[in-house]
């Protein structure tokens, strides 16, 4: 192994010495199936560097999440599929392909456009692989695995590039007072199966119209996440300063210290 090379040739090396037979047992045993769950959990730590603000932070799990990559690279290689320079190399093709105002003779002055020739671009890819049976459609290309209100956003954006969405925030504000009024309707009626229905197309159309104000609903649904966390810490600590957890007060004083560590933050308990 050549120690002195620098940036990825150095990982790849490190990669297939890991993977080498005198290598790292854990590292040998891997394959696409196991290495699954540390890739969708490294991207998550991306996403929380990210929201740190810290770049130290920022480049060591973008490493983390890189050496998902090269694994996987490395797993291909082995078996003669393909290796990271192809992987590489692909990417490269693939954003030249899709950028002909950059490098053909395509135009596109703004972003609208750019992202409706990346979609038809994305769409003769997959009607060439044979990905959407001779159909393609717009919203091809959202993974099912996405967390829910992100592929709801992510859903709604896609249609929205063929003008297939509220002209400003006013009507998609109106439409989540449509679905929340249904909602009510069908819990009213008793109507259990409907109510998870009307539910899912409240949820849906509140991301809806997180979008049209220009917010990503899964960050303001980590965001809450966060604040819940925050807050019932904040009420654990102060029970626990007079010998107390939740459960040893009603819920008055949850309800109290739950509006004292919201008054802490700046905003009104309400």
């Amino acid at each position: 192994m050549d120690l002195n090379k620098r940036g990825f040739a150095k990982a790849l090396e490190v990669m297939a010495r890991l993977r080498a037979p005198d290598g790292c047992p854990w590292d040998q045993e891997q394959d696409h199936e196991t290495l699954k769950p540390y890739l969708i959990e490294e991207a998550y730590e991306v996403i929380e560097a990210i929201d740190s603000g810290d770049a130290a932070r920022l480049r060591e799990e973008l490493g983390d999440l890189l050496l998902q990559v090269i694994f996987h690279c490395r797993l291909a290689e082995e078996k003669g599929l393909f290796d990271a320079a192809e992987v590489a190399e692909k990417l490269a093709d693939k954003m030249i392909d899709r950028h002909p105002h950059v490098f053909g003779e395509g135009a596109a002055d703004t972003t609208k456009e750019v992202l409706r020739t990346w979609e038809i671009s994305k769409r003769k890819e997959r009607t060439a692989r044979g990905e959407s049976n001779g159909t393609p459609s717009i919203l091809d290309g959202v993974p099912l695995a996405i967390p829910a209100l992100q592929r709801s956003h992510r859903l709604q954006s896609k249609a929205a590039r063929v003008g297939f969405d509220w002209p400003d925030a006013e009507g998609a504000s109106a439409k989540v007072e449509e679905e929340w009024n249904e909602l009510k309707k069908a819990l009213q009626r008793g109507d259990s199966k409907s109510a998870e229905a009307e539910m899912g197309d409240f949820l849906f159309a509140a991301v809806n119209y997180a979008r049209k104000l220009g917010m990503n609903a899964e960050d303001t649904a980590r965001g809450a996440i966060d604040r819940f966390t925050a807050r019932f810490h904040s009420i654990e600590s102060a029970l626990r300063g007079r010998g107390l957890s939740p459960e040893d007060v009603p819920l008055e004083e949850l309800d109290r210290l739950w509006d004292q560590a919201k008054s802490a933050e700046g905003r009104n308990p309400e």
